[in-house]
């Protein structure tokens, strides 16, 4: 039986953050056809095993325990895997850094597909996304003494917040080469610690794994091909 069960799409996106945490921390996980989704987006909340409106949804299948929203499964994983540091001020920053991956993938999606990208509205985007890179650049030159490339917190090991940011910024960069070009030009330690945690043995074959499965789709539909028309990629 596997450590986890997982019900999310069939495309990296958001629940590519939880597949590389448990990936990371050497966990199994079972994951589910749109079908098994669907059904269980459509039953009432009080049959679902955790109250949701939309994937990704983690049961743990040792105790189960159900949750949604991903910064809520990051967390709590985290917290399992002995994978967010002891000290309360690293454990908020953790959560703010995994919520703030959830808002650029939320951002360049365009809210899920409220509207599409445009060359003019892409371009309008494109100092906010540079925003966004130099904040997590900021954050590493803050926690780290001396311009040494260490993890985003300061710490000694890896973490949650170190895998949400490589896993946000080397699957839009993979996805989307402008945007990792954009990425090692405005944020070059952001990019460094993206690729250097990519080259561990857990992500890098959740990487090919994702790659045979998904095909190249980043997030799927309308919005992606629109993203695509002005990203390239």
């Amino acid at each position: 039986m596997s450590d986890y069960k997982l019900y999310y799409w069939n495309v990296p996106f958001r629940g590519q953050f939880v597949r590389a945490i448990l990936a990371y921390a050497g966990k199994t996980w079972e994951e589910f056809d749109a079908d098994a989704i669907t059904d269980l987006m459509q039953a009432e909340p009080d049959r679902q095993p955790v109250p949701f409106m939309g994937p990704p949804v983690l049961i743990d299948t040792a105790t189960g325990f159900a949750l949604s929203q991903m910064p809520a499964i990051a967390v709590y994983l985290g917290a399992r895997h002995d994978l967010i540091p002891k000290a309360e001020d690293l454990r908020a920053l953790t959560a703010k850094v995994v919520n703030d991956a959830n808002d650029v993938i939320d951002e360049m999606t365009l809210d899920g597909g409220r509207e599409m990208w445009t060359p003019e509205n892409w371009e309008t985007f494109q100092p906010r996304l540079q925003r966004w890179m130099l904040m997590w650049e900021a954050m590493l030159t803050h926690n780290n003494a001396h311009g040494q490339d260490a993890f985003l917190l300061g710490t000694d090991t890896a973490g949650v917040a170190d895998i949400v940011t490589s896993t946000l910024w080397s699957t839009l960069g993979d996805h989307f080469p402008s945007i990792g070009k954009m990425l090692e030009d405005v944020a070059p330690r952001t990019a460094r610690l993206s690729k250097r945690l990519q080259e561990t043995p857990a992500l890098h074959a959740l990487k090919e794994a994702s790659d045979r499965a998904y095909g190249g789709s980043f997030c799927g539909g309308e919005i992606e091909k629109s993203l695509r028309a002005v990203a390239g990629g």
